[in-house]
Parts: C-alpha cells; sequence; structure tokens
C-alpha cells in the first residue's frame, strides 16, 4: 500500500506594497507644533480679517483651528483611534495652558510692578506721616502685622486642626464623628466676612478694643478646617498595616499615633498646613473688621489698632495716587514673596522630618 506524500503548501506572503506602508504611516514628532503653528496662524488671520478687537478671541479661534486641524490631519494620516487619542491629548495640553497663562499673568504684573518700589527703604519704614501723593513710605508696619496675626492663628488652629482629624481618622465613629465632620465641611465654605462679624459680634458685647488678636482669632476660624481637612487625607493614607505591626507588638493605641502614624504622614501635614496659612495671609475683611488698619508700628499685636499687608494693599490702593498704587503693588509683591518662602520652609521640614527608609 502506498501512501501519498503530503506536501505542506506555505501560505503565500503578500509583497511589501501600498497598503502596508499606508498601514504605518505616522504624523512625525513635531506635528503638535505645527497645527499650533497653523492654528495661530488661522486664529491671527480670522481675527485681523474680521476686525475683532479682543486677543482673547483671537486665542479662542486659534484653539479650535487647533484642534480640529490635529483631529482632521491625524484621522487622514493614521486612524480614527489615535485621532481620538490626539484629540484629548491636546484638549488636555490646551487646558493646562489655559490654566497657566493667568498665574504667569498675575506673576509677571505684580513683579514688574512691584519691583519698582520694594528695596530695603520700602521693607524697613512705615507710612507715618507719609502722605497718598509722596513716593516715600513703606510696608515695614504691615508685615509685623501681618506675622504676628497669622502666627497666632497658626499657633491656635494647627493643633486644634490636627487633634480633630486624629480623632476622625482614629477614634472617630458614631454620630459624634458625622457632625465634626459636618460641621467642618460647612465651616470650609465659611466667607471671611462671616467669621470676622461672628468675632466683631463677641467684641461688642465684651466692649473690647481692636487689636491683632481678634483679627487672628477670626483668621483661626478659616484656617482650622482646612488643616482638619488636610490632615485627615493626610492620616488616611498612612498603610494600616504599620499600624497593625505596632499594635501587635504590644504598643498602646496613643503611643502607636504619636510614634508611627504622625511621623509618617508628618510631610503632608507640614504642606497642609502651610496651605491653610497661605489660605489666610490674603484675608482682609477680618482686619478691616476687628484690627482697623493703623500707619503707625504696632509690635504689640495684644492691644491697638495694627495693620497687615492685605489691609494695606487694600488702603494704598483707595488713596489713588500714582505712588499709593505704587505701593500697593510693592505690598502685594511682598505677600507673595512671604507665601513662597513659608512654602519652601514648610518643604524643607517635611524633608528633613520625613522618615528614613534603609536599604
Amino acid at each position: 500500500m502506498s501512501h501519498a506524500a503530503v506536501t505542506d503548501t506555505p501560505t503565500p506572503v503578500p509583497p511589501e506594497g501600498p497598503r502596508k506602508s499606508l498601514s504605518r504611516r505616522g504624523l512625525p514628532r513635531w506635528a503638535p507644533a505645527g497645527f499650533a503653528a497653523a492654528g495661530l496662524a488661522i486664529g491671527t488671520g480670522v481675527g485681523a480679517g474680521a476686525g475683532l478687537n479682543s486677543k482673547v478671541q483671537w486665542g479662542l479661534i486659534a484653539v479650535v483651528a487647533f484642534l480640529a486641524i490635529s483631529y482632521v490631519v491625524t484621522s487622514a494620516v493614521e486612524n480614527q483611534r489615535q485621532a481620538k487619542d490626539r484629540l484629548a491629548t491636546s484638549v488636555v495640553w490646551v487646558c493646562f495652558i489655559l490654566a497657566v497663562i493667568p498665574l504667569f499673568s498675575l506673576l509677571w504684573t505684580t513683579i514688574s510692578r512691584g519691583a519698582k518700589v520694594v528695596d530695603p527703604y520700602f521693607l524697613t519704614h512705615s507710612m507715618a506721616g507719609v502722605l497718598g501723593s509722596d513716593p516715600t513710605g513703606g510696608v515695614y508696619h504691615a508685615l509685623i502685622g501681618t506675622l504676628e496675626q497669622v502666627g497666632i492663628a497658626t499657633v491656635i488652629s494647627a493643633p486644634i486642626g490636627l487633634l480633630t482629624a486624629v480623632y476622625l481618622v482614629e477614634y472617630g465613629k458614631g454620630a459624634l464623628a458625622k457632625a465634626v465632620t459636618f460641621f467642618v465641611d460647612v465651616m470650609t465654605g465659611i466667607p471671611s466676612i462671616v467669621a470676622g462679624l461672628f468675632i466683631l459680634s463677641i467684641v461688642l458685647m465684651a466692649k473690647i478694643e481692636p487689636s491683632g488678636l481678634l483679627g487672628a482669632l477670626a483668621l483661626a476660624i478659616l484656617m482650622i478646617p482646612v488643616v482638619v481637612r488636610s490632615t485627615e487625607e493626610m492620616l488616611k493614607l498612612v498603610p494600616n498595616e504599620l499600624r497593625e505591626a505596632a499594635l501587635a507588638l504590644g504598643v498602646p493605641k496613643w503611643r502607636v499615633i504619636l510614634k508611627v502614624v504622625l511621623p509618617t504622614a508628618i510631610g503632608g501635614i507640614t504642606t497642609g498646613v502651610m496651605l491653610a496659612i497661605a489660605r489666610i495671609a490674603g484675608e482682609t475683611a477680618p482686619i478691616i473688621l476687628l484690627v482697623y488698619g493703623s500707619q503707625l508700628i504696632n509690635p504689640n499685636p495684644f492691644q491697638g489698632a495694627q495693620s497687615s499687608l492685605p489691609f494695606y494693599i487694600y488702603e494704598q490702593y483707595k488713596v489713588g495716587e500714582v505712588a499709593a498704587v505704587d505701593r500697593a503693588w510693592g505690598a502685594a509683591l511682598v505677600l507673595i514673596a512671604f507665601v513662597m518662602i513659608l512654602n519652601l520652609v514648610a518643604r524643607g521640614i517635611a524633608r528633613w522630618k520625613a522618615p528614613k527608609t534603609g536599604r
């Protein structure tokens, strides 16, 4: 009996032709930049041709043209899937740029206008005996007021907020924890003027003289919920395995919180406190109601009217004179620098106190 030989016929491989080369076509890396340039050109041309005076309108037309060109060209060269992916990426970049432009514009305007007056004299002199039209005067008294008021508010609110967050995360259960969480959420959205009015009502009933302490109390009310919320989220990020391991060794819970949980989350807690300080450093309404402002140097926050950087900006800009407006921009630059320095110090403390992991 003979057996027929079975031969395997190989499947023919299609030659490398236009179909495969087209399926692998892709846009070059500089394509997004080219789309952006084309969008800018279209936006400028349409805006100028239509007689639009607002550069914002030109920018919006350019953004729409950029997105449309990106989607159409990618669909034609690559495929629909890549076009949708590139469109989503382009939308993310456009939103990022739209968010960053106002920030850089604000910083540029503040630095360019405030740097003209910020010098050692401006930082070491007050407004005592200085008229609004005089080019002299400084921000020393307001800087002292801001440092003292924000410092007192931080000393009051940071421990209260930290302990409240520890209670909510580590011990809080039942109706009391839910009530505390609810009121913290409500206090987070309280306008600063309401906190000022609350302290002012107590001041009027007790007939207390205005002072920096009263303004600090109002600022502490605004700061506490921010500290609670940020600290609570940082404590929740601490792995439960660390708590369970310490408790398994017989360590009391309060010591676990003090020696394990808080050191692990100290970086985030410090950052949250700094964000809360930045939140209250620019508040003006409570200072106007409770501190009244002063052009003299008052280093005592417990007695007499006192100024602050936000109040100084409001006061000088209200004068309307060119020199006064320049001083307002200078104080705004000092305030931004103050908040920036605080954030840098917070980052340094967070890195210094962060738990070290051995290899």
